[in-house]
C-alpha cells in the first residue's frame, strides 16, 4: 500500500520510484554506514562500481560519473556540450521537452521538437529539423536527444538506433540517449540490445538507478573520447557532484556485481505485461503497444473515476468526449496482488457500467 486519500489506502501505478529501494542496497549501505571514505565520487565504492560497469559494458574505455537523477544528468551533459548557438533536437513527448521546468532552456539552449507517434526519433524527422535550420540567423542543431525506453514506454530496436547513429555521425551530431528506464528497456521482449551495443552506438548515456531499484542514482556513460575533457568541472558547476558520493556508488555496485539492475527491470515489465493482459481480456483497447512496464489503456471516463478513489495513475490523454487513455506503470517492487486487486476492481466498475 501506498499514501493515504481522504482516509482510504490506495495503491499508486504512478511511477516506477514510489517505494524506496531493494533491500540488497539498504542493507549494503547500513553495512557502510560508518566506514570513513573520501567524498566526491573517490571513494572505494564508487571506484569499484565504475570498474564492475565498465566489465558490463565491455568497454575499458568509457568515463563514468555518478549523479543524483535523470534531470541533473540531462542538465550537466547538454549543457557542457552544446555551444551557447546550439541547440538539440528531441521528440515532443521528451522528458526534456516536458517535464524539466526548462532545464536546458534555462542554459540557453533550444530543444528542437519533433512530432512522432511512438515516442522515437528517425533519421528522417532528424534531417527534417536540420533542413529547417540553414543559417547563423537561427540556432544550430547540433545533438540528438533521444530515450529509452521512451515517455510512451516503447522500446529502439538495434536496427533503429544503428539508422541514427549513423546518420549523426554523418551529419556531425552528438547522440545522447536518456537512459532513465534503461532496465526496463533492456529487459523487454522486444528489446534486442545490449548495454554494450548501446555504449558503442551512441555518444553519451545515463544508466537509471532512481527508477530501477535505487534509492537514487543515475550513472553518466561517457564513449565519445572529445566529450571526456574536464566533465567533472560540469558536474560540479551545476551542483552535480555529490559529497557523498559513495551513497551512489554503493547502490551501483549493489545493481551490477551480479544482475539485479536487470532482474529488477524484467520484474517491472512481467507485472506490466500481466497487468496489460487481464485489461486486454475485460475488452479494453490501448493507446499504445505495451514494451516496457508503462501500459497507455483507454477506460470510459466514468471507470476512471471510479478507479481513482483507489488507486494512482496519470490521466493521460483525452480519446473522445467519453473516454480517456491512462498511465499505468509498474516498477521493480509491484506485486501481484496488486494487480489482481486493481483488475478485480476495474472488473466490478466494468459489469456495473
Amino acid at each position: 500500500m501506498s499514501e493515504s486519500i481522504e482516509g482510504k489506502l490506495i495503491y499508486s501505478f504512478k511511477n516506477d520510484y514510489s517505494e524506496g529501494a531493494h533491500s540488497n542496497i539498504l542493507n549494503a549501505m547500513m553495512n557502510a554506514n560508518m566506514d570513513q571514505h573520501d567524498g566526491y565520487g573517490e571513494d572505494s565504492y564508487s571506484k569499484e562500481a565504475v570498474e564492475i560497469l565498465k566489465e558490463k559494458i565491455n568497454n575499458q574505455n568509457v568515463d563514468i560519473h555518478f549523479v543524483v537523477g535523470g534531470t541533473q544528468a540531462n542538465l550537466v551533459v547538454i549543457s557542457s556540450i552544446l555551444r551557447p548557438y546550439e541547440s538539440v533536437i528531441a521528440a515532443e513527448s521528451g522528458h526534456i521537452s516536458t517535464h524539466e521546468t526548462g532545464a536546458i532552456e534555462a542554459t540557453g539552449h533550444k530543444i528542437n521538437t519533433v512530432e512522432t507517434s511512438d515516442g522515437k526519433l528517425t533519421p528522417e524527422k532528424i534531417k527534417k529539423i536540420l533542413d529547417e535550420h540553414n543559417s547563423e540567423h537561427m540556432v544550430k542543431p547540433s545533438m540528438v536527444f533521444i530515450s529509452n525506453s521512451t515517455e510512451l514506454g516503447t522500446v529502439y530496436k538495434k536496427n533503429e538506433l544503428e539508422k541514427i547513429s549513423l546518420f549523426c555521425r554523418e551529419n556531425n551530431l552528438i547522440l545522447y540517449l536518456d537512459g532513465a528506464r534503461l532496465g526496463t528497456a533492456l529487459s523487454s521482449d522486444k528489446n534486442d540490445m545490449t548495454i554494450e551495443d548501446i555504449s558503442k552506438l551512441v555518444d553519451v548515456f545515463y544508466i537509471g538507478g532512481t527508477k530501477n531499484g535505487a534509492l537514487l542514482g543515475e550513472a553518466i556513460v561517457i564513449s565519445n573520447e572529445r566529450l571526456k575533457k574536464n566533465f567533472r568541472y560540469n558536474i560540479k558547476q551545476k551542483g552535480a557532484l555529490l559529497a557523498k558520493g559513495r551513497i551512489l556508488g554503493i547502490q551501483f555496485k549493489e545493481l551490477f556485481k551480479e544482475n539485479l539492475f536487470f532482474s529488477l527491470g524484467k520484474h517491472a515489465n512481467f507485472m506490466s505485461l500481466r497487468l496489460g493482459e487481464k485489461i486486454e481480456k475485460l475488452g479494453y483497447d490501448f493507446l499504445y503497444e505495451t514494451e516496457s512496464n508503462q501500459i497507455f489503456p483507454i477506460f470510459p471516463n466514468e471507470i476512471i473515476e471510479k478507479l481513482n478513489k483507489k488507486y494512482g495513475f496519470y490521466l493521460w490523454e483525452e480519446v473522445d468526449k467519453d473516454t480517456s487513455a491512462v498511465r499505468l506503470v509498474t516498477s521493480w517492487a509491484t506485486k501481484e496482488d496488486m494487480i489482481d486487486k486493481f483488475i478485480e476492481d476495474l472488473k466490478s466498475y466494468s459489469l456495473s457500467k
